[in-house]
């Protein structure tokens, strides 16, 4: 039986209000983000959200913008009515996308109305009073004067009363209060030039979560709303680049890779001021720490990225919170070397870093080259199976009287506690006193105590060393294995190690296919020439498994799948914590760190020193 035909009809306005509200107003937080965005198109300089339940009850926006004429608000709640394109955006030779307002559709008004009772009150500057415009699910109920101040105020009640089926799909109140809290951070992060307020009253009890005050700094503002920890343990980003249409400009503070947390949900990315969610930005910061931060670990930052309009296309969804790129590509790379070049000059420091003017010290050294004569037999793969000499125990029973001597036991490795030298002070990571656990490293610095983790310090001097090799001849970085080692692998790993053969090279690691289920590796990196080479690909293998596939492009840059891939070379390649260092090791480790970029921690994030000042030791014992 053939179906019956249906004729094509408009829909009525109505209708038509409550299918844009789907994609306009999901949940109260999308409803709050567009009043407030209209606050800061309308150039107010205080902004003051109410919330009550989170929003489900009540969310009301008051600012002291430009405000509207009782004509204005009529047609403010018609569908695609707005002031934020001017005529020469509209007409057919207009460029929509040179629109800097945040809002432009001219859709949010009329679609919370159509789901909501929304009450709009106006009033112009010198105006002898202002307007009042309830709207109850779409129709209106009261059109008439009010006393305000100059300036706009928006309250938002019963919001999908009479749409149940999207009324039960709404979290509980305080899901949607830190949805609505989120989205009045990112909005005051963007424009510190605002004073915000927000309260929300849960339970008949009100909390005034955030407040800030106009025209801070923005590093005050950002570390005001995220953590107050964050200004102390960040570094400042700030850096152009030319495009074909102007310039190109990156913002913010990021934090160091020791400062980091267990979720993304503070990572703020702005794109011309107007908060994002965008999965190319995300993926960059992601390439930015790679090898700075362990896979279930992420940074903590906000970044301002500020580009050409004619680069940018903001009109991709209706929430506006994605973006679309013209040279996609070359933005992931701006963010990513800008990211890694801040990092580099700043983040030397731990958890707890050293003095400012060890620090700039630190930046004029620059990264070094080779390593010294006692740091190269690490880097030379020694035989740690054999006795170490300079260990201190032979010296300290000879001196004593040997084994029979009840005084020699139990004998240490600390070396003698000789005056430290006088440019002491230059040396912030200090002179090593000796190890404890065969594991940490203890020195004494001019002002304190400092305790290193050998093998997190050594994993990132190895790494740092893998990627200079990068850039040098294949002679000097790669040793070429006597008898080719065969390892035997599973024919999709075998597949992936093909596919990364070319690059592994740069960095001295040579492999080749050796039949369906196996790879030959030819030669191996000098700074790990003792490495296990059938263990070391399995992990390279599953690392291009696990981080191959990647947002749009499908895969990784080539480059940043190389840091996985130098991480876990470096990994292979350390000194092991249980192994015993001489002192003359130690001091060469030290040395290194100070001149090595992002010494301050290791491959996964985790700091490699802590100090503990002359000042906290003495409190220890009472003597402060």
């Amino acid at each position: 039986m053939a179906p019956e035909r249906a004729s094509i009809r408009r829909l009525p306005g109505e209708l038509v209000n409550r299918i844009a509200a789907g994609e306009v107003v999901e949940r109260p937080a999308a409803a709050l983000k567009e009043l407030v965005e209209n606050a800061i198109d309308a150039g107010a300089r205080r902004i003051g959200v109410a919330l009550v339940d989170g929003g489900l009850a009540r969310i009301e926006v008051t600012d002291d913008g430009c405000g509207m004429s009782a004509d204005e608000m009529e047609l403010a709640f018609e569908r695609h009515a707005t002031s934020k394109l001017p005529d020469t955006l509209i007409g057919p030779d207009g460029a929509i996308e040179l629109v800097r307002t945040l809002g432009f559709r001219g859709e949010a008004l009329p679609s919370i109305a159509s789901v909501a009772r929304l009450t709009l009150e106006s009033r112009v500057a010198g105006a002898d009073e202002g307007w009042r415009r309830v709207v109850d699910h779409g129709g209106v109920v009261e059109d008439t004067p009010a006393a305000l101040p100059v300036g706009t105020r928006v309250r938002v009640e019963q919001i999908f009363a009479r749409v149940p089926a999207r009324r039960k799909f709404l979290r509980t109140p305080r899901s949607e209060y830190i949805a609505s809290l989120d989205i009045v951070r990112r909005l005051a992060m963007a424009r510190p030039d605002i004073a915000f307020t927000l309260e929300n009253c849960a339970g008949g009890k009100a909390r005034k979560p955030l407040s800030t005050q106009a025209d801070e700094a923005l590093p005050t503002r950002v570390s005001q709303i995220v953590a107050r920890e964050l200004a102390d343990n960040s570094v400042a980003i700030e850096l152009e680049r030319g495009t074909a249409h102007g310039i190109m400009r990156l913002t913010g503070i990021a934090g160091l890779p020791t400062y980091n947390r267990g979720v993304a949900d503070h990572q703020y990315l702005f794109v011309n001021g107007r908060p994002v969610k965008d999965r190319l930005l995300t993926g960059a910061v992601r390439g930015a720490y790679s090898d700075m931060l362990a896979r279930d670990r992420h940074a903590v930052l906000a970044l301002f990225l500020d580009i050409p309009p004619q680069d940018v296309d903001v009109n991709v969804h209706p929430a506006k919170t994605e973006v679309r790129f013209r040279d996609a590509s070359g933005v992931r790379g701006f963010i990513v070397s800008g990211l890694r070049q801040a990092l580099a000059t700043g983040d030397r420091r731990s958890a707890q870093g050293p003095d400012r003017k060890a620090m700039e010290r630190w930046k004029r050294e620059g990264e070094g080259s080779e390593p010294s004569p006692a740091l190269g037999s690490i880097f030379a793969g020694r035989d740690w199976s054999a006795p170490q000499s300079g260990s201190g125990v032979a010296e300290a029973r000879a001196e004593w009287g040997g084994p029979q001597s009840e005084q020699a036991l139990p004998a240490g490795r600390a070396e003698e506690a000789a005056p430290l030298p006088e440019d002491a002070a230059q040396y912030p990571l200090g002179i090593a006193r000796g190890q404890v656990a065969n594991t940490y490293i203890v020195a004494e610095s001019a002002d304190g105590l400092v305790l290193v983790d050998q093998h997190a310090a050594h994993e990132r001097l190895v790494l740092e060393r893998l990627k200079r090799a990068g850039a040098g001849e294949a002679t000097q970085r790669s040793q070429a294995l006597l008898v080719p080692d065969v390892v035997e692998m599973d024919e999709a790993d075998c597949d992936r190690l093909e596919d990364a053969a070319e690059g592994l090279a740069r960095f001295g690691l040579t492999v080749e296919r050796f039949g369906p289920g196996a790879m030959l590796v030819r030669a191996v990196p000098s700074a790990i020439a003792k490495v296990d080479t059938a263990k070391l690909l399995r992990d390279l293998a599953d690392d291009i498994a696990k981080h191959g596939p990647q947002e749009n492009s499908g895969s990784l840059l080539l480059a940043e799948r190389l840091e996985y891939v130098l991480a876990t070379m470096a990994c292979h390649g350390s000194v092991r914590a249980g192994r015993v260092l001489n002192v003359a090791e130690m001091n060469a480790l030290l040395r290194e760190m100070e001149a090595t970029p992002r010494s301050g921690q290791c491959n996964h994030g985790r700091p490699t020193w802590v100090k503990l000042s002359m000042e906290d030791v003495e409190k220890l014992f009472g003597r402060h």
